[in-house]
């Protein structure tokens, strides 16, 4: 019995990405990765990977990649496992950099910087829940510090909203909720404009260097329809309700059990990002383990295998009826996702979590 999607493919990427091939080796052209059936996971972060030569991305950086890389760190381990803590609401968060426009935002003390969001081309399965702007209303200077806050600049005539922080800033940073503005009836607008501004505060005759502060970043929270990209993991309630009820009741299936001891269990299958030349936009994890199943079902599939009703009579036909019937196969059982953290093509941060893409435990089917 074949091995169902999503592990069917696991030996074909060796001959993509061997597993002997060292980190420093040179990385593996982009174009060779289609030629070859691979990972689920890779095949959907392909689709986002630099594909055209005016597609460039420098070492990620700066105020908006160590808030993102924070936030990651809340809510996945080392390996990308979301934690089971995290407060996320959602399964995608986009990082969105303003673009500014106009001169000299200095102007004595005072600060003023035009900022435009753009949010045109954004996939159609990603939802908008809630929306965000992130900011630093206080910057320490040598003399003093410099004091920000955010206007809201409408369309047409109408005054300028004044932003309110909509929680007690969290490790410096504040965010200002702006899902209203965002959404009009049941569609989106296609730009923010936000005006950025700031005033220096501190003792008379202090001299302080003109130092900008950091843009403030936009932060959309999706739900994204397409994340699912494995078949959904067995249901665990009713293959135990079933497992091991026709086993009990065969007396003779049950003296054949004696001969094999089974090994059916979690194999290691590593691939690093940086084999795949992928590690420049890929911030986190680093390597992905998606595992698989491999070994013998034993005779009698224990109840700790979680192997439907289907599964005892094919191992019973197998060794009792007919031989040619195919004994059950070691196949995953639960799934987990994975999160991932990555640079988009314009620049932006991107965090997403893909559902069942590690196997976490197995059976016999």
């Amino acid at each position: 019995m074949a091995m169902p999607y999503p592990f069917t493919s696991f030996l074909l990427l060796l001959v993509v990405v061997p597993l002997s091939q060292g980190a420093n080796q040179s990385p593996l052209p982009l174009g060779s990765l289609p030629a070859v059936p691979t990972l689920p996971l890779l095949q959907a972060l392909q689709m986002r990977a630099p594909g055209s030569p005016g597609w460039h991305v420098g070492p990620a950086s700066g105020q908006p990649l160590r808030y993102m890389l924070n936030l990651y760190r809340r809510a996945a381990d080392r390996e990308g496992r979301p934690r089971r803590s995290r407060s996320l609401g959602t399964n995608t968060i986009r990082l969105v950099q303003a673009s500014s426009h106009g001169g000299q935002p200095w102007a004595g003390r005072w600060y003023l910087q035009a900022l435009t969001y753009h949010l045109e081309g954004q996939p159609e399965a990603e939802h908008l829940l809630r929306a965000t702007v992130v900011y630093l209303p206080s910057l320490s200077l040598a003399h003093g510090h410099l004091l920000c806050a955010l206007e809201l600049v409408a369309a047409g005539e109408a005054p300028r909203v004044l932003l309110s922080p909509t929680a007690r800033p969290r490790h410096g940073w504040a965010e200002v909720d702006i899902t209203p503005y965002l959404v009009q009836g049941n569609s989106s607008v296609g730009s923010l404009a936000l005006q950025h501004i700031c005033v220096r505060a501190g003792r008379a005759g202090g001299q302080n260097a003109l130092v900008a502060p950091g843009r403030p970043f936009l932060l959309l929270y999706l739900n994204d329809t397409q994340a699912g990209l494995a078949p959904p993991a067995a249901e665990p309630h009713r293959y135990r309700r079933d497992t091991g009820t026709l086993a009990h009741d065969l007396p003779n299936y049950l003296r054949e059990q004696g001969g094999e001891k089974s090994d059916c269990s979690l194999r290691p299958f590593p691939v690093s990002f940086a084999q795949l030349g992928w590690d420049h936009w890929i911030i986190a994890p680093h390597r992905y383990n998606p595992r698989y199943c491999k070994g013998t079902c034993p005779h009698l599939l224990r109840y700790d295998y979680h192997a439907p009703n289907h599964a005892v009579v094919q191992s019973f036909v197998h060794q009792l009826v007919d031989a040619n019937v195919p004994r059950p196969s070691c196949v995953p059982y639960r799934y987990s996702p994975i999160s991932v953290l990555m640079i988009e093509r314009n620049g932006g941060i991107l965090y997403k979590e893909y559902e069942n893409m590690i196997a976490e435990s197995c059976t016999c089917r």
